[in-house]
Order: C-alpha cells, then structure tokens, then sequence
C-alpha cells in the first residue's frame, strides 16, 4: 500500500479549500508564535542568562575579595608574628639585663657583707690581741713577782718591758712558720 492509499480516516480532507485554511492557520499560528510567544521567551532567556552571569560576575568579584582579605590576613598574620618575636627577643634582652643588674646587686651586697665582716673579725682579733696582752703581761708579771719575790705590779718600767717583749715574740717567726720556710 503507498501512502495515498492509506486510510486516515477522519483525517482525510474532502475539499481542497480545507488543505488551504488549514495551511493558512498553520501559517497565522506560526506568525502569532514568532510575534508573542518567542519575544517571551527569549526575554526569559536574557533574564536568566544575566541573572546567571551576575550571579558569576558577583562570585567572581567575592572569590576575588575572598582572596585580598585572606591575603591581607597572611600579611596582618606575618607582621603579628614578627612583632611576637620582638616582644620575645625585647624580653629576652630586659630579662638578662634585669639578671645581670641582680647579679651585680648580689655581688656588691655579697663584697659590703664580706668586707663588714672582715672589719669585725679584724676589731674582734684586735680585742682578742689586747686582752691576751693584757692577760700575758699580767701573768708574766705575777711570774716575775714571785720569782724575785717583789711586787711588779704598778711599776711603769715593768709594763714597758713586757710590751716589748711581747711585740718581739709577735714580730719573730713562730717555730712553725720558720720549718715551713725552711722545708721550700
């Protein structure tokens, strides 16, 4: 069967003037379309296709201040970093400033404590030294007194001659010292 001997029942014009109305009304709908619905539609079409750019064009322009704010961020970061170590070293340096200042503090104290104790034990000696003296002398001169059998005490000339005697045993090498020298 071909194509003209088909059966389309319902479908089948019996008139020519209904293949031209209907070519005519397939035309009109195909104007109306162009002039209405397309206009529409491709109105549509730029609306979405700018909406979608801008929204690009907006991402792009957030992507990019993104960018220069985590950027400013790593600089402000840097900077925060290299100012924590000047605070660092800055108080390093105050700190063994401030060590070396108690350091010679101590040291100064630590001399004025040695050299007070020095004089003390020097003023003590020098009381000890009197008070033997004057216990040798006395004794020396009980000593004598009995020996000759007279009293020694108030005589000046006595007390005299026990100091010098006294001042040459001080001024002589004890017998210790005098093998010490004589050993090197």
């Amino acid at each position: 069967m071909s194509i003209l001997e088909m059966d389309l029942g319902p479908l089948v014009p019996h008139h020519p003037i209904e293949i031209i109305v209907g070519i005519v009304l397939l035309l009109l709908l195909t104007w109306l379309i162009s002039k209405a619905v397309v206009p529409r539609f491709e109105k549509l079409y730029e609306e979405r296709a700018e909406t979608i750019q801008g929204g690009i064009e907006r991402a792009e322009k957030a992507q990019a201040e993104a960018k220069a704010a985590l950027e400013k961020y790593q600089a402000q970061l840097a900077n925060a970093r290299d100012e924590a170590a000047q605070i660092r070293e800055e108080a390093k340096s105050q700190g063994a400033q401030i060590v070396e200042e108690m350091r010679a503090k101590a040291q100064a104290e630590a001399t004025r404590i040695t050299e007070h104790a020095n004089a003390q034990i020097e003023a003590q000696r020098d009381q000890a030294v009197r008070e033997l003296r004057a216990e040798i002398g006395g004794l020396a001169t009980t000593l004598a007194s009995q020996i000759v059998g007279e009293s020694l005490q108030d005589d000046q000339r006595v007390q005299a001659t026990v100091d010098r005697f006294l001042s040459s045993l001080a001024e002589e090498p004890s017998a210790s010292d005098s093998r010490t020298v004589n050993r090197a």
